[in-house]
């Protein structure tokens, strides 16, 4: 293992790893803990007692978070020429079809998330390749394949993020950056969290939520109370 530099002793000597913390706690003690010279994110990582192996048991859904990501979102949106201007004045960052198809199929994927409609998902099927693996393929059950495209771009520029839980039964998500006060991080936070607890699956049994744990770029992570929460 690496040697912890000055900062680093100083950061985990701030984290009782022994104890959980409030949600409310964890907030500001993630911010007292980061010492890095940008704006780092700040991420949950929540274990659930699901085995994403089975269908029944998929946890995924979207969620928007009340003070947005605090990131910049690139939005592409590939629309009809009938749906460029509406893509446009909702604020995506690139608006076409073809040409920016053609872009991808070379390996370009500079954007963060991908809107489009229905008429042209079948155009999109052979990039999958391309997309899947960077989670950029749209997805109806996200919001990103829809008509009403400028609802989708402005809800992902207003800080709608989705995810779903990985192989090993974990979501991992970014809830803002440590530039924000304690309460907008808690309150993200919070709202990301209560989404999850919606979301459990009926045939989930014993203990759903059975982490959550707080961390910025480089920062210890912080086991938040789950009774708490």
């Amino acid at each position: 293992m690496a040697k912890l530099t000055k900062k680093q002793k100083e950061a985990y000597a701030k984290v009782d790893s022994s104890k959980s913390y409030d949600l409310a706690a964890a907030s500001a003690l993630v911010k007292d803990i980061t010492n890095v010279k940008f704006d780092a994110s700040v991420d949950l990582a929540i274990r659930l007692g699901v085995d994403p192996r089975k269908a029944n048991q998929m946890v995924r859904g979207v969620v928007t978070l009340p003070h947005g990501t605090g990131k910049d979102v690139k939005v592409l949106a590939l629309v009809t020429p009938d749906k460029e201007a509406e893509a446009t004045a909702a604020g995506a960052d690139y608006v076409g079809l073809d040409e920016y198809l053609q872009k991808i199929k070379g390996g370009w994927t500079d954007v963060d998330v991908i809107i489009t409609m229905p008429s042209v998902m079948g155009k999109l099927g052979p990039l999958g390749r391309v997309l899947g693996p960077r989670g950029l393929m749209p997805n109806p059950k996200t919001g990103t394949v829809t008509m009403d495209v400028a609802k989708a771009v402005t809800d992902v520029k207003a800080g709608k993020i989705d995810f779903k839980v990985d192989k090993t039964g974990i979501v991992h998500a970014a809830i803002g950056k440590v530039s924000f006060d304690a309460k907008k991080i808690e309150e993200n936070a919070n709202e990301l969290i209560q989404t999850i607890i919606k979301l459990k699956p009926t045939t989930a049994k014993g203990t759903y939520v059975k982490s959550v744990f707080i961390s910025s770029t480089m920062s210890p992570s912080i086991a938040v109370d789950v009774k708490a929460v």
